[in-house]
């Protein structure tokens, strides 16, 4: 079975790829055209990506195409109606991210509330300012809000939770564990808005969640809480956060997406919402430690060989009623 590789993936998937009998063809940095012209000129099977969209010209395109694997856990970036409709099984990668994006989630959340980011840039620029920093709130007894208590939200609860926090989550699904192990209350959407000194999204992208937290949301909010999006970008309505956080009616926010991200291979970065006073900005790294990247590039190898050796689809994410055996 060829299997073609369009975004970086940890060695040891390459190396388990091949050790399960697979021709593993590497082309990292692939996109749009080029990666078009890849799927027809190799004939694969499988196609592995990771951030690189998968459009429906690509998917009706491509004849030989079986499977696409998602190394990671959102596929927003892969067009599923095409896929399903072209005989395409796309299987993800749920939750091997997890632990690494609470963990970048609560790094942000201390930033904000310590002001890390501004302290630092002040002492490279020789500026001592200790009695305007002296004045953190602190985390222990802030009122956390989570909004999506899956894989990754209950991995934020879990850390959360170790500091003393209030746990309160809005979602479609209770997640009793979370409320038994965490103490944490689930409420509506507009409560956790209005009583949350923090707002971290936790939910997939795409139309449904596309500026869930706009103008009429962060003006529910109190004047001292910030927005912490880890998620995807567009949940977040940029233009109406810089809005709210210049007039003073939100403290800040934290972001590791954006609604305007480079492609892998660019290196220029044009969404503006970063150079607002009191946004602080990472570059869509929530997933990328080392641990998180091993992880999944071991679930890509488990999917890949459970298809191969039987035709099983770990984490299909095609309607059922689609997929045929």
């Amino acid at each position: 079975m060829k299997v073609l590789i369009a975004d970086a993936l940890e060695k040891a998937g390459i190396d388990g790829l091949k050790a399960c009998g697979c021709e593993v063809i590497e082309r990292p940095g692939l996109k749009d055209a080029a990666l078009l012209a890849a799927l027809k000129e190799t004939r694969c099977g499988v196609l592995v990506v990771r951030s690189t969209k998968v459009t429906g010209g690509m998917l009706r395109g491509a004849p030989a195409l079986e499977l696409v694997v998602r190394a990671g856990s959102g596929i927003d970036t892969i067009d599923m109606d095409a896929a399903t409709q072209a005989g395409v099984r796309v299987c993800n990668c749920p939750g091997m991210n997890a632990v690494a994006v609470a963990e970048l989630t609560i790094g942000l959340m201390i930033a904000l509330d310590r002001q890390i980011v501004d302290e630092t840039d002040d002492l490279r620029h020789g500026i001592w300012k200790k009695k305007e920093y002296s004045k953190a709130r602190g985390l222990k007894g802030r009122t956390l809000g989570i909004v999506g208590m899956g894989r990754i939200g209950f991995e934020v609860a879990k850390r959360a939770a170790a500091f003393e926090m209030r746990l309160i989550y809005s979602d479609v699904v209770p997640n009793e564990r979370a409320e038994r192990e965490f103490g944490v209350r689930k409420v509506s959407f507009d409560e956790l808005l209005e009583t949350s000194d923090f707002v971290t999204l936790h939910v997939p992208g795409g139309a449904d969640t596309r500026h869930m937290i706009g103008r009429m949301q962060l003006a529910r909010m109190k004047p001292t809480a910030y927005v912490i999006n880890c998620a995807r970008g567009g949940i977040v309505d940029e233009e109406a956060l810089a809005d709210a956080i210049e007039s003073g009616k939100l403290a800040g926010a934290a972001m590791d997406v954006y609604e305007i991200e480079p492609a892998a291979s660019e290196r220029e970065f044009k969404d503006p919402i970063p150079k607002v006073p009191h946004v602080y900005g990472t570059h869509h790294v929530g997933a990328s430690t080392e641990q998180a990247q091993s992880a999944v590039a071991e679930e890509v190898v488990r999917i890949v060989r459970a298809y191969k050796d039987s035709g099983e689809l770990l984490h299909c994410a095609n309607p059922p009623e689609a997929v045929v055996a």
